[in-house]
């Protein structure tokens, strides 16, 4: 057994558990899935950073039929073909493109450009869906959550940046210059390099996992 696939059936438990108590209304059957529950967050545990007592309380506070989560990320573009960067102060700093999850009573779209104008004070308009990626596809670290990720392409249409709570840098970068010191939980080098892909060629299709 590997660790990849240890985590998969970690989360299937945790998915099974959080159905499971949204429909149940036996006592007996809300004791077992809240044991089921605690197993896998004992065995995420195990295989991640994350602490047992971080992982109960994240799968707690999740309820309803057990689906994926929804995040957003914008990829901005200004004239000179610069991508809009922000250091994120809830994971040491490290840069990621503006973003966050989508809100229940907003679209998708409509959330990437709430999450750019709150990190960085820009306006945007959202031209392009690029990519619709799995987080667990992807080489990034291991979440409680399986977490599907909607990266647009944007255009500068206004604004002034301004740092918030979420944000301690806001920059421009060349593809040449990207940082190094990506917050690997919301972005990854080769994401990056296909979001200047299609910002060079709308017409490609969107790509999904």
């Amino acid at each position: 057994m590997n660790n990849a696939d240890s985590l998969a059936w970690a989360g299937e438990l945790a998915a099974i558990a959080q159905t499971g108590l949204t429909y149940t209304k036996d006592p007996h059957d809300i004791a077992r899935y809240q044991a089921v529950r605690a197993l896998a967050a004992r065995m995420l545990a195990a295989r991640t950073s994350i602490t047992e007592s971080e992982i109960n309380s994240a799968l707690a506070a999740d309820i309803g039929h057990a689906t994926p989560k929804i995040g957003v990320r914008a990829a901005v573009f200004d004239a000179t073909g610069k991508i809009l960067m922000v250091r994120e102060t809830a994971d040491a700093h490290l840069w990621s493109l503006p973003g966050g999850w989508a809100e229940p009573n907003q679209t998708v779209t409509e959330s990437a450009i709430r999450e750019v104008f709150e990190e960085t004070g820009y306006q945007v308009q959202a031209t392009k869906l690029a990519a619709i990626w799995d987080r667990s596809r992807h080489n990034h670290p291991t979440a409680p959550h399986r977490i599907a990720r909607c990266f647009f392409i944007c255009m500068l249409t206004g604004g002034t940046p301004t740092l918030s709570t979420e944000t301690s840098e806001i920059a421009w970068f060349a593809e040449a210059n990207i940082p190094a010191d990506l917050s690997h939980a919301r972005i990854l080098p080769h994401q990056i390099y296909r979001m200047f892909v299609h910002h060079r060629d709308p017409a490609l299709p969107t790509e999904f996992d």
